[in-house]
């Protein structure tokens, strides 16, 4: 497996450095960037014109992630050429709204499991089912979403056994409009995602937080999917409002610092962490990244720079305890709520991955609204907030 990566400031001058990768003659190209890149038709059109044989796929980020570090309003490139026979397959398809994220799920899995070929739609030329998908990867968009359905759609068609990673998409924080990108263009509306199967193919992930929780666990009373109504019989609005003081005023965008802890009906934790994605004034709710379990309990979290700088290390041994060939690519999909707690301290992280994973593996990825993962070898994928998750792609 070959990688190229470039790391772009603007569109104004991408052609030539584009040409460069494109003489990698990649099968897949991953882009990571800033909104405004996304917005740009003519960027958009120039990458499918310098890779019209690639799968290209990505999303707009709160902060974009390389070897170097995380940039801002920056665009990160990356073409992917498999040496060995790895198929390769991409779908997309449009989420309607909220209410429709499971059937999203479930449209976008179907794609893999017939013979409708996206990439070759220009052509009317249909590709054979394909029956050995390893791993999906997903990329969303971030606001208007229930993530835990869209990945229960997901595993509903390819079963457990399919690997599921990516994430959600982001807008520097902005919380107002985020974009995917697919073979047809850049959307505010679609969910894409890049099937993987081979026998040389080597996939590997690892999904760590690095969040503590703090006072009481506050019994859900009432919620809807993903919508939060009630803690304790109180509007849970309100209830959040009252710990987070002074940075109530900044909602939704200060609830980044402060997510939930899902806690089981025995006031266990389950190991799922819950973002606040939106709030509603109207009826005192909260909106979250994902679903949250009926009759369980949430309990607030917070965390240290020191504490996320381990998590991230311990997504990154994970990954290393499964890989199967070392070096390759890494994609990192992070949380922006770690990036705004770690502040100027947020390189660390990235480091902290990049020195357990070498110097031989490329990185790339993003700074998220929601990561999507398994919790180890085996497990069922899950939706995840505030945790650094990694998916290794190498070849044996």
């Amino acid at each position: 497996m070959q990688t190229q990566q470039l790391v772009l400031k603007t569109a104004t001058d991408a052609a030539p450095k584009l040409a460069t990768l494109a003489a990698l003659q990649p099968g897949l190209v991953l882009v990571f960037g800033a909104p405004n890149f996304f917005t740009d038709d003519a960027f958009i059109g120039l990458l499918a014109t310098t890779f019209p044989e690639a799968i290209r796929i990505g999303c707009s980020t709160a902060g974009e992630i390389t070897a170097r570090g995380v940039g801002e309003n920056t665009c990160v490139v990356t073409a992917v050429r498999f040496d060995h026979a790895t198929t390769l397959r991409a779908a997309s398809t449009t989420l309607a709204d909220m209410a429709d994220s499971r059937g999203a799920g479930e449209r976008l899995a179907a794609h893999f499991l017939t013979k409708q070929a996206t990439e070759n739609q220009a052509t009317g030329n249909l590709a054979p089912p394909m029956i050995d998908v390893q791993a999906v990867m997903v990329f969303g968009q971030g606001l208007n979403i229930n993530g835990s359905a869209l990945i229960d759609g997901m595993s509903a068609v390819l079963g457990d056994s399919v690997t599921i990673t990516g994430g959600l998409a982001g807008d520097n924080g902005a919380f107002a409009r985020t974009w995917v990108l697919g073979q047809e263009g850049a959307s505010d509306r679609a969910i894409v995602a890049v099937a993987l199967a081979g026998e040389r193919l080597s996939l590997a992930h690892g999904s760590f937080g690095g969040w503590e929780p703090f006072g009481p666990a506050r019994k859900v009373t009432r919620c809807a999917g993903n919508v939060l109504f009630e803690l304790d019989g109180e509007p849970a609005l309100a209830v959040y409002k009252h710990y987070l003081g002074s940075y109530a005023k900044d909602l939704p965008a200060s609830g980044l610092l402060f997510p939930f802890a899902m806690l089981g009906e025995d006031r266990n934790a389950i190991g799922l962490i819950r973002t606040i994605l939106g709030i509603n004034e109207a009826d005192g709710s909260l909106v979250l990244a994902g679903e949250i379990q009926a009759d369980g309990y949430l309990k607030l979290m917070h965390a240290s720079t020191d504490k996320l700088v381990d998590g991230a290390e311990a997504a990154a041994k994970a990954a290393i305890a499964m890989q199967r060939a070392p070096g390759g690519l890494a994609v990192l999909v992070s949380c922006v709520g770690r990036k705004l707690v770690m502040g100027d301290r947020i390189d660390d992280e990235i480091e902290a991955v990049g020195s357990v994973l070498g110097a031989n593996t490329v990185l790339t990825g993003f700074y998220s609204y929601g990561e999507i993962s398994p919790f180890a070898p085996g497990v069922a994928c899950k939706l995840h907030n505030q945790t650094m998750t990694i998916t290794c792609i190498g070849e044996k």
